[in-house]
């Protein structure tokens, strides 16, 4: 891949692309950073920013689609925007989200689906949800094929039903021996990094002390390996969602609700366009 756009601290830095090898070196060196992007405009922009990492999430279904959960999502859908994204990437290793029954029925299914994901959209790697003996055989047929796998507990979107609702996962008793020896699983599977979603700070440090490969914190506290956020909820674009983990990084719903005012009051008022908008 031909490099651009900003540098970043350690790992790669101007003009060269992270990889996967780059992902994992970097556990209790430095910590990593992921943001979300679905097209590539904004896939263009969150790269030059300087993230280590680019994931297409599934979350396109909220904050893209409107839609209540990520179970609505398809496989093309997916591909879409991955495809979308990737051409505004050029150097941030690339990450695409498995949506929900892509890979848990089978190996086979999960490998057709994945190297279909690789082929078509230029991924470095995919994302799987849970641990399930299912998706732990996934993962391993995956990884076995030479596609890097990157892992994701505590709370699954994808098992919203199943887990009563979004709510924080781990503070029963025994949960953080349960989410290590999960995680220690997916790294025997072969994952070369975890999501860890929604779990009590301390059972995540537990976790990320528990494995070699690094964690990915979202709502998981400060002792994660790094952290992810969706790119709309850091930008203040989804004003309706405001868990306790978020923080803002700018109010932008407002900004563009002023922009797009201006513009048509400018419109009504005959100011725009004006002779130095016109040919």
């Amino acid at each position: 891949m031909s490099g651009g756009g900003a540098g970043v601290s350690g790992g790669a830095t101007r003009g060269q692309s992270v990889s996967v090898r780059d992902f994992v070196e970097r556990k209790g060196r430095e910590k990593l950073v992921v943001v979300t992007a679905y097209d590539a405009l904004f896939g263009r922009l969150v790269d030059e920013s300087g993230v280590d990492a680019v994931l297409v999430g599934d979350s396109l279904a909220s904050v893209v689609a409107g839609l209540e959960t990520t179970l609505p999502v398809t496989l093309d859908q997916m591909i879409f925007h991955a495809q979308a994204a990737r051409r505004g990437v050029s150097r941030s290793l690339f990450i695409v989200d498995m949506p929900f029954l892509t890979y848990q029925v089978s190996p086979e299914q999960a490998l057709t689906n994945c190297g279909r994901v690789f082929q078509e959209t230029g991924a470095q790697a995919v994302k799987l949800e849970g641990a399930s003996a299912s998706v732990l055989e996934s993962i391993s047929a995956v990884t076995g094929a030479g596609i890097p796998v990157m892992g994701h507990l505590g709370f699954t979107p994808q098992s919203v039903h199943a887990l009563g609702g979004y709510r924080v996962q781990g503070r029963e008793k025994g949960a953080a021996a349960r989410l290590t020896d999960s995680a220690r699983r997916l790294e025997d599977a072969g994952v070369f990094s975890m999501v860890l979603e929604l779990i009590p700070a301390d059972v995540a440090g537990e976790v990320t002390s528990a494995v070699r490969v690094p964690t990915i914190g979202i709502g998981a506290g400060p002792r994660c390996d790094g952290q992810v956020l969706v790119l709309h909820d850091l930008l203040g674009l989804n004003e309706h969602f405001t868990p306790k983990f978020l923080k803002r990084y700018a109010s932008m719903a407002q900004d563009v609700r002023d922009a797009i005012g201006r513009f048509r009051d400018d419109v009504r008022q005959c100011r725009y366009p004006d002779d130095d908008h016109s040919f």
